[in-house]
């Protein structure tokens, strides 16, 4: 006997299957506010230039900066970003005089300090042919709506192998990890169509007012971090289409797992073993393994006094 469908979690009630205002309403409704936007970027010369140029022609009207905040590349994505358009931060520069840890939760912190607008929008540098729209469409229910505070993007995610394509193949690690858990202990959240991704725009108060995961659980961290501040009536997500971008081997979304577990389960009160994550190789002796170390602690409140 099959369930019924419309027993089934819905989406959250501030969902757009596309966003409904025009950028020119939108710059209408900005009023005193100011928009940042920022790619967080490790060695994406292939394609940060092309991100940016999606960016570049809302500067001056619904974007007032966009930075590049780069997480020590050693190729060329600071000068692509730069002839792009796009202002440059290094990790170092955003909050001179603390040390740096490695991840993305760290560069994503770091690029609250270096920005100044009202709304932070992130978008990922190394998306393949991403739309004009993405920046827009996220702003909007923060622009337009009472009360929220993160805005998600959702989207078709395409998976490329060998050549061959899967129009919906992509986001396994949300797929098999992250939402069937948020199922399991939020179920709340059993809605979010897109909890890992990393295209989504926040409120200044929210993001300054809250602790930065390390490396990739940061996206989860701060979804939760919302709801419990907000609910879910604090949370909008937005279609944006397709998002497509650099697939990953299994091996490296094991590790980005642990992460996001990691921080999931502490978000949750949850003790976690704080043991790092093994991998066996897949040639050679079976049981050679090489350690990724569990995630460090997290980043305190932009708010509060920095330890330096």
């Amino acid at each position: 006997m099959y369930d019924d469908p419309a027993e089934g979690t819905p989406a959250i009630t501030r969902s757009w299957v596309r966003s409904p205002w025009s950028t020119t309403e939108l710059i209408r409704a900005k009023g005193g506010r100011t928009v940042s936007v920022v790619l967080p970027a490790l060695n994406e010369e292939d394609t940060v230039a092309d991100v940016v140029a999606t960016i570049t022609p809302h500067l001056g009207g619904l974007v007032d900066e966009v930075v590049v905040l780069d997480s020590g590349s050693t190729d060329r994505t600071v000068q692509r970003a730069a002839s792009a358009g796009a202002q440059v931060v290094s990790r170092e520069e955003a909050l001179p005089g603390v040390p740096v840890n490695g991840g993305k939760g760290e560069v994503l912190w770091r690029s609250v300090a270096a920005t100044s607008g009202d709304i932070v929008v992130f978008v990922d540098a190394d998306l393949v042919g991403p739309g004009s729209h993405f920046v827009p469409s996220l702003v909007g229910p923060l622009l337009m709506e009472n009360g929220i505070h993160l805005v998600k993007g959702f989207y078709r995610r395409p998976l490329s192998v060998a050549g061959q394509t899967d129009s919906d193949g992509g986001g396994r690690v949300t797929q098999l990890l992250a939402r069937p858990l948020l199922t399991a202990l939020v179920p709340e959240l059993a809605g979010v169509l897109q909890p890992l991704g990393g295209e989504y725009a926040c409120t200044r108060t929210f993001l300054e007012s809250v602790p930065f995961a390390p490396g990739y659980g940061v996206e989860i961290g701060l979804l939760l971090d919302a709801y419990h501040r907000y609910g879910t009536n604090g949370i909008g997500q937005v279609g944006l289409g397709e998002r497509r971008h650099r697939n990953r081997p299994t091996s490296e979304l094991a590790v980005m797992s642990r992460q996001i577990v990691a921080t999931m389960l502490t978000r949750l009160g949850i003790e976690d073993s704080g043991t790092g994550f093994t991998s066996f190789a897949s040639t050679g002796h079976p049981f050679a393994a090489t350690v990724a170390p569990a995630p460090l602690g997290d980043r305190p409140p932009l708010a509060s006094t920095i330890p330096v």
